[in-house]
Protein backbone atom coordinates (compact mmCIF):
# COMPACT_ATOMS: atom_id res chain seq x y z
CA UNK A 1 0.00 0.00 0.00
CA UNK A 2 0.96 3.68 -1.12
CA UNK A 3 2.76 5.59 1.75
CA UNK A 4 2.14 9.81 1.45
CA UNK A 5 3.35 12.29 3.84
CA UNK A 6 0.78 15.46 5.02
CA UNK A 7 2.27 18.14 5.83
CA UNK A 8 0.03 19.57 8.75
CA UNK A 9 -1.46 18.12 11.83
CA UNK A 10 -4.82 15.45 12.02
CA UNK A 11 -7.73 17.55 12.91
CA UNK A 12 -10.85 15.44 13.63
CA UNK A 13 -13.23 17.98 11.56
CA UNK A 14 -11.10 19.05 8.93
CA UNK A 15 -10.53 17.63 5.46
CA UNK A 16 -7.35 15.43 4.79
CA UNK A 17 -6.51 16.71 1.10
CA UNK A 18 -3.05 15.59 -0.71
CA UNK A 19 -2.13 18.08 -3.75
CA UNK A 20 1.08 18.57 -5.82
CA UNK A 21 3.08 15.78 -6.48
CA UNK A 22 1.72 13.21 -4.66
CA UNK A 23 -2.12 13.71 -5.94
CA UNK A 24 0.05 13.53 -9.65
CA UNK A 25 1.30 10.24 -7.98
CA UNK A 26 -2.16 9.12 -7.19
CA UNK A 27 -4.06 9.90 -9.95
CA UNK A 28 -1.81 9.56 -13.05
CA UNK A 29 1.49 7.36 -11.90
CA UNK A 30 -0.90 4.68 -9.67
CA UNK A 31 -3.91 5.28 -11.02
CA UNK A 32 -6.45 5.02 -7.86
CA UNK A 33 -9.94 5.24 -7.76
CA UNK A 34 -12.15 6.49 -4.94
CA UNK A 35 -12.45 4.01 -2.36
CA UNK A 36 -8.95 2.90 -2.93
CA UNK A 37 -6.70 2.98 0.46
CA UNK A 38 -2.98 4.52 1.06
CA UNK A 39 -1.75 5.14 4.32
CA UNK A 40 -0.99 9.03 5.28
CA UNK A 41 1.45 9.71 7.71
CA UNK A 42 0.86 13.40 9.33
CA UNK A 43 3.24 15.62 10.37
CA UNK A 44 3.47 14.79 14.66
CA UNK A 45 4.06 10.69 12.68
CA UNK A 46 0.86 9.98 13.77
CA UNK A 47 -0.03 7.42 10.68
CA UNK A 48 -2.97 5.77 9.29
CA UNK A 49 -4.36 3.73 6.63
CA UNK A 50 -6.93 6.09 4.47
CA UNK A 51 -9.68 5.88 1.94
CA UNK A 52 -10.06 8.15 -0.95
CA UNK A 53 -13.46 9.59 -0.70
CA UNK A 54 -12.95 12.06 -3.83
CA UNK A 55 -10.67 12.74 -6.44
CA UNK A 56 -10.97 16.76 -7.69
CA UNK A 57 -9.10 18.44 -10.25
CA UNK A 58 -6.21 19.47 -7.72
CA UNK A 59 -6.46 17.59 -4.76
CA UNK A 60 -7.57 13.75 -3.46
CA UNK A 61 -9.45 13.93 -0.47
CA UNK A 62 -9.14 10.93 2.53
CA UNK A 63 -11.01 10.04 5.02
CA UNK A 64 -9.36 7.52 8.01
CA UNK A 65 -9.68 4.00 7.86
CA UNK A 66 -7.71 2.70 10.98
CA UNK A 67 -5.11 4.12 12.87
CA UNK A 68 -1.37 2.57 12.97
CA UNK A 69 0.14 1.52 16.48
CA UNK A 70 3.45 0.07 15.75
CA UNK A 71 6.41 2.25 15.38
CA UNK A 72 8.92 2.42 12.67
CA UNK A 73 11.40 5.05 13.99
CA UNK A 74 14.91 4.59 15.70
CA UNK A 75 14.93 4.55 19.98
CA UNK A 76 17.30 7.64 18.93
CA UNK A 77 17.79 10.44 16.29
CA UNK A 78 20.74 9.83 14.51
CA UNK A 79 22.28 11.97 12.48
CA UNK A 80 24.42 11.46 9.54
CA UNK A 81 27.46 13.66 8.38
CA UNK A 82 29.60 13.39 5.14
CA UNK A 83 32.36 15.11 3.88
CA UNK A 84 31.25 15.85 0.22
CA UNK A 85 32.16 13.04 -2.09
CA UNK A 86 32.41 12.57 -5.59
CA UNK A 87 29.45 11.54 -8.36
CA UNK A 88 26.03 10.51 -6.69
CA UNK A 89 27.54 8.47 -3.60
CA UNK A 90 25.99 11.27 -1.76
CA UNK A 91 22.35 10.32 -3.18
CA UNK A 92 23.24 7.10 -2.44
CA UNK A 93 23.82 7.71 1.72
CA UNK A 94 20.82 9.62 1.66
CA UNK A 95 18.29 7.33 0.50
CA UNK A 96 19.71 3.95 1.74
CA UNK A 97 20.21 6.27 5.40
CA UNK A 98 16.79 6.82 5.08
CA UNK A 99 15.26 3.54 4.76
CA UNK A 100 18.04 2.41 7.67
CA UNK A 101 16.13 5.16 10.02
CA UNK A 102 18.32 8.07 10.06
CA UNK A 103 16.89 11.81 11.41
CA UNK A 104 19.08 14.13 9.56
CA UNK A 105 21.23 14.25 7.09
CA UNK A 106 24.37 16.98 6.70
CA UNK A 107 27.00 17.20 4.24
CA UNK A 108 30.36 19.41 5.08
CA UNK A 109 33.00 20.71 2.94
CA UNK A 110 35.91 18.72 4.63
CA UNK A 111 39.41 19.22 3.65
CA UNK A 112 40.07 16.43 1.06
CA UNK A 113 36.70 16.93 -0.70
CA UNK A 114 37.42 16.86 -4.41
CA UNK A 115 33.49 18.14 -4.91
CA UNK A 116 33.18 21.88 -4.68
CA UNK A 117 29.36 23.17 -3.59
CA UNK A 118 28.21 25.36 -6.29
CA UNK A 119 25.83 27.84 -4.44
CA UNK A 120 24.00 28.77 -7.87
CA UNK A 121 22.92 25.50 -8.20
CA UNK A 122 22.39 24.81 -4.19
CA UNK A 123 18.12 25.28 -4.54
CA UNK A 124 18.25 22.50 -7.37
CA UNK A 125 20.58 20.45 -5.93
CA UNK A 126 19.24 20.37 -2.31
CA UNK A 127 15.29 20.20 -4.01
CA UNK A 128 16.60 16.51 -5.50
CA UNK A 129 18.22 15.24 -2.47
CA UNK A 130 15.10 15.90 -0.82
CA UNK A 131 12.82 14.17 -3.41
CA UNK A 132 15.03 11.29 -2.79
CA UNK A 133 15.02 11.29 1.08
CA UNK A 134 11.12 12.14 0.95
CA UNK A 135 10.51 9.00 -1.69
CA UNK A 136 12.99 6.36 0.18
CA UNK A 137 10.84 7.55 3.28
CA UNK A 138 7.50 6.88 1.52
CA UNK A 139 9.17 3.54 0.11
CA UNK A 140 10.60 2.11 3.90
CA UNK A 141 7.19 2.91 5.56
CA UNK A 142 8.99 5.75 7.96
CA UNK A 143 6.92 8.32 10.07
CA UNK A 144 9.23 10.99 9.27
CA UNK A 145 11.40 12.09 6.09
CA UNK A 146 14.58 12.87 7.48
CA UNK A 147 15.84 16.54 7.24
CA UNK A 148 18.96 17.18 4.66
CA UNK A 149 20.69 20.54 4.91
CA UNK A 150 22.98 22.10 2.66
CA UNK A 151 26.49 21.72 3.24
CA UNK A 152 28.53 23.50 5.91
CA UNK A 153 32.17 24.03 6.77
CA UNK A 154 33.17 21.74 9.54
CA UNK A 155 32.95 24.56 12.03
CA UNK A 156 29.50 25.19 11.45
CA UNK A 157 29.10 21.33 11.95
CA UNK A 158 30.82 21.31 15.36
CA UNK A 159 28.70 23.94 17.06
CA UNK A 160 25.12 21.70 16.72
CA UNK A 161 23.97 20.44 19.68
CA UNK A 162 23.84 16.33 20.16
CA UNK A 163 24.19 14.10 23.28
CA UNK A 164 26.81 11.79 21.34
CA UNK A 165 29.23 12.74 18.94
CA UNK A 166 31.21 10.08 16.98
CA UNK A 167 33.62 9.96 14.36
CA UNK A 168 34.63 7.29 11.89
CA UNK A 169 38.19 7.35 11.37
CA UNK A 170 40.19 4.70 9.60
CA UNK A 171 43.25 5.26 11.50
CA UNK A 172 41.79 3.71 14.32
CA UNK A 173 40.04 1.18 12.10
CA UNK A 174 43.75 0.18 11.48
CA UNK A 175 44.81 0.34 15.06
CA UNK A 176 41.96 -2.34 16.24
CA UNK A 177 39.81 -0.06 17.63
CA UNK A 178 36.32 -1.36 18.61
CA UNK A 179 35.07 -0.08 21.73
CA UNK A 180 34.11 3.24 21.37
CA UNK A 181 30.62 2.82 18.99
CA UNK A 182 30.01 -0.22 21.17
CA UNK A 183 30.37 1.80 24.71
CA UNK A 184 27.87 4.91 22.70
CA UNK A 185 24.98 2.01 21.65
CA UNK A 186 25.41 0.45 25.47
CA UNK A 187 24.93 3.75 27.19
CA UNK A 188 22.51 6.04 24.69
CA UNK A 189 18.52 6.00 25.97
CA UNK A 190 15.83 6.56 24.17
CA UNK A 191 14.72 10.07 22.50
CA UNK A 192 18.57 10.87 22.83
CA UNK A 193 20.85 12.13 20.00
CA UNK A 194 24.07 11.43 18.30
CA UNK A 195 25.89 12.79 15.56
CA UNK A 196 28.68 10.84 13.00
CA UNK A 197 30.68 12.19 11.24
CA UNK A 198 32.49 10.40 7.87
CA UNK A 199 34.86 11.68 5.67
CA UNK A 200 35.19 11.44 1.91
CA UNK A 201 36.97 9.55 -0.23
CA UNK A 202 40.35 10.23 0.94
CA UNK A 203 39.17 10.26 4.69
CA UNK A 204 39.05 13.43 7.28
CA UNK A 205 42.69 15.02 7.71
CA UNK A 206 44.56 14.93 11.02
CA UNK A 207 43.68 18.42 11.70
CA UNK A 208 39.54 17.73 10.86
CA UNK A 209 40.11 14.97 13.08
CA UNK A 210 42.18 17.14 16.06
CA UNK A 211 39.14 19.81 15.72
CA UNK A 212 36.44 17.11 15.65
CA UNK A 213 38.36 15.55 19.15
CA UNK A 214 39.06 18.89 20.84
CA UNK A 215 35.24 19.40 20.84
CA UNK A 216 34.05 16.31 22.37
CA UNK A 217 33.90 13.73 19.58
CA UNK A 218 34.77 9.98 20.12
CA UNK A 219 37.05 8.70 17.25
CA UNK A 220 35.53 5.22 16.40
CA UNK A 221 36.93 2.27 14.03
CA UNK A 222 34.19 0.14 12.11
CA UNK A 223 35.75 -3.02 12.43
CA UNK A 224 38.68 -4.54 10.56
CA UNK A 225 38.18 -3.71 6.94
CA UNK A 226 38.40 0.11 5.57
CA UNK A 227 34.87 0.85 4.40
CA UNK A 228 34.15 3.55 1.21
CA UNK A 229 32.64 6.60 2.28
CA UNK A 230 29.06 5.68 1.28
CA UNK A 231 29.28 2.29 3.21
CA UNK A 232 30.37 3.37 6.26
CA UNK A 233 27.53 5.24 7.30
CA UNK A 234 25.49 2.12 6.30
CA UNK A 235 27.24 -0.03 8.38
CA UNK A 236 26.55 2.64 11.57
CA UNK A 237 23.51 2.69 10.91
CA UNK A 238 23.07 -1.16 10.34
CA UNK A 239 24.60 -1.65 13.98
CA UNK A 240 22.72 0.72 15.73
CA UNK A 241 19.25 -0.83 14.23
CA UNK A 242 20.47 -4.03 15.44
CA UNK A 243 21.74 -2.92 18.96
CA UNK A 244 18.71 -0.86 20.01
CA UNK A 245 15.87 -2.76 17.65
CA UNK A 246 16.50 -6.51 17.66
CA UNK A 247 18.69 -6.86 21.07
CA UNK A 248 16.27 -4.70 22.67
Amino acid sequence: MQRYFINDLYRENDPILITGDDYHHIVRVMRMKEQDEVFAVFKDQASAITRIETISSDAVELSIVQWETSTKELPIKVTIASGLPKGDKLELIFQKGTELGATQFIPFNADRSIVKWDDKKAKKKVDRWEKIVKEAAEQSHRLLVPDVSAPVSIKQLIQAQFDYKLVAYEEEARAGEKGNLSKVLSSIRQGQSVLVVFGPEGGLSEKEIELLKNEGFLTCGLGPRILRTETAPLYVLSAISYQLELMR
